[in-house]
């Protein structure tokens, strides 16, 4: 049995659909507990640029034109390093099925192989216990099953997929540590699962919220959980007789999922998705007066996502000319932090950061808009290096992604460049300027974890070294002070503090004026404004 382009199409949305409704399930394997853009996720947003692009390709059309249509919308819709890993997996699909009309087990199982290359090959220093194992593996222990049916190779492709993933904490000891499989090898299995529902002619799977509450439950027989109606958020302003938080927390569990209870000296923060948001807001006046409340409807975000990434799609603009000899992209979250950039001499800034990966096509199109010759992207985030790599490959100007794998990076990588110098000197010193930088972020833990040694709490603040957890703290100000004097060496002279979007200027200013008072030596401390999401304060010492 073979396969045609129609059903190739159709299992391809079907795995777009059941990895978008499997996706938190997927993204709470992922053992870093600080809240980023998520592996189910970021997997997600990814193929549903090709299940978009193949909704409108005709039943007639060939297995070869559906696996390129595919890989063409994937590439340029990659969020974060999952993402890319995927689009170049299904990369080798295009390439193993180009030209044929119909697809044998032996010419997918060809073409899994040239993905899997495709993927190691893309990475630097490939972590086996990862999605590329997954991949490979899979393809090792099936390559002699290719006698059989498209189906029964699918069956065999995935036993062997998920016996990897088994396996893949024995190959990552943080892995095992957590007690979870790897999250991308995970997501990888779902979108299979999802493909051979079609191959298997059980049908494509639903996307959860386009699933009236009439319809037969095929969502529930594939073992597949909707998302919570709405998002709710709101700040408890604490009084005396405030109870104690954990009281809260166990009762918003019982509504909702995924609850967060920040619990500050003077107030508590909470986020919750859920069907009743009435019920978690009663609550929460039990334990003091209500600010900030922000109540959002999920399926009409989601909705409204789809709309505008087709109408993003639609509105792409053309590459200007390139009249400079070099220009800048930088990637960024917050309004102050993205002024920075531009006053910097950023000629194009990308919206995103952590929990918002932004996609190849929107770096290739901040390329494209750059007028000059030769570009630098900084991507700022280890998270957004391999999209700009696949958006540099895509370009049609010379384009170097320096690997900022944070926001002082990036700032002082542009603070360094000299507009006398030529490209290379220039790469090279900007280079080295941002490896010499000491960054600090500090932010919220999503879910309780053990990270390197550091038993953490849902709620509790992180502290992070130069990309590593290395202590938790429940006063935002004793954090701040505790991870800068962390970060200053003796060679130390200038330490800059950003804060975000959470944090109200009065907060800023006093925790800036209690770290002043206890840095000591002939150190320059400056505070920004930087309205970033996610990260309370980013710090950077140089």
């Amino acid at each position: 049995m073979t396969i045609n382009g129609q059903i190739l199409r159709d299992a391809i949305i079907s795995g777009a659909n059941n990895i978008y409704n499997r996706r938190r399930e997927v993204d709470e394997l992922n053992v870093f507990p600080v809240p980023d853009g998520d592996t189910g996720t970021n997997m997600s947003m990814t193929i549903k640029n090709a299940a978009l692009e193949l909704s409108n390709l005709p039943d007639g059309a060939s297995a070869g034109e559906a696996a390129k249509k595919a890989a063409s919308a994937m590439l340029r819709g990659a969020r974060g390093n999952s993402g890319v890993i995927l689009s170049l997996l299904f990369r080798g699909l295009s390439k193993g099925l180009s030209g044929k009309d119909s697809a044998s087990a032996k010419d997918i199982s060809a073409a899994f192989k040239l993905g899997v290359d495709a993927a190691y090959k893309s990475v630097m220093k490939p972590t086996e216990g990862t999605i590329l194992t997954v991949a490979r593996e899979a393809y090792e222990h099936s390559a002699d099953k290719t006698s059989s049916s498209v189906e029964d190779f699918m069956m065999i492709y995935i036993e062997e997929a998920k016996k990897s993933l088994e396996k893949t904490p024995e190959l990552l000891p943080v892995l095992k540590k957590a007690g979870v499989v790897d999250a991308g090898g995970m997501g990888y299995i779902v979108i299979l699962e999802g493909m051979l529902s079609v191959i298997s002619k059980k049908g494509i799977i639903q996307n959860v919220d386009d699933i009236k509450p009439s319809a037969p439950a095929a969502v529930a027989a594939a073992e597949q959980k909707p998302v919570s109606a709405y998002s709710a958020e709101f700040v408890i302003v604490k009084q005396s007789s405030s109870k104690n938080s954990d009281a809260l927390l166990a009762v918003l569990e019982t509504i909702g999922e995924n609850v967060l209870v920040a619990d500050e000296d003077d107030f508590i923060k909470v986020n919750i998705e859920t069907d009743h948001p009435g019920k978690a807001i009663e609550e929460g006046i039990k334990f003091g007066e209500l600010t900030k409340i922000k109540i959002a409807n999920n399926h009409e975000l989601s909705r409204l996502v789809v709309k505008a990434d087709r109408a993003q799609q639609e509105k792409r603009k053309p590459p200007v000319e390139q009249v400079n000899e070099t220009g800048f992209v930088a990637v960024a979250a917050g309004a102050g932090i993205e002024a920075l950039f531009r006053d910097l001499g950023a000629d194009n800034v990308v919206c995103g950061g952590q929990t918002m990966n932004p996609s190849t096509e929107d770096i290739l199109e901040a390329i494209g808009q750059t007028p000059a010759k030769n570009v630098f992207v900084l991507p700022n985030n280890k998270n957004i290096i391999m999209a700009a790599e696949q958006a540099a490959e895509l370009a049609d100007r010379n384009v170097c992604v320096l690997q900022t794998r944070t926001i002082p990076q990036g700032i002082t990588a542009m603070m360094n460049y000299d507009p006398n110098g030529g490209f290379a000197q220039n790469r090279a010193a900007m280079t080295e300027a941002f490896d010499r930088v000491q960054s600090g972020q500090i932010t919220f833990a999503v879910r309780d974890s053990e990270f390197d040694g550091h038993k953490i709490k849902e709620g509790e603040l992180l502290a992070i070294d130069n990309g590593k957890i290395v202590f938790t703290e429940r006063n935002l100000s004793k954090a701040l002070t505790k991870l800068v004097k962390r970060l200053i060496t003796p060679s130390s002279s200038y330490v800059t503090v950003i804060y975000g979007s959470d944090v109200s200027d009065e907060d800023a200013e006093e925790a800036f004026e209690n770290l002043r008072q206890r840095i000591s030596g002939d150190i320059d401390i400056a505070l920004v404004n930087g309205g970033q999401p996610v990260y309370y304060y980013i710090i950077s010492v140089e």
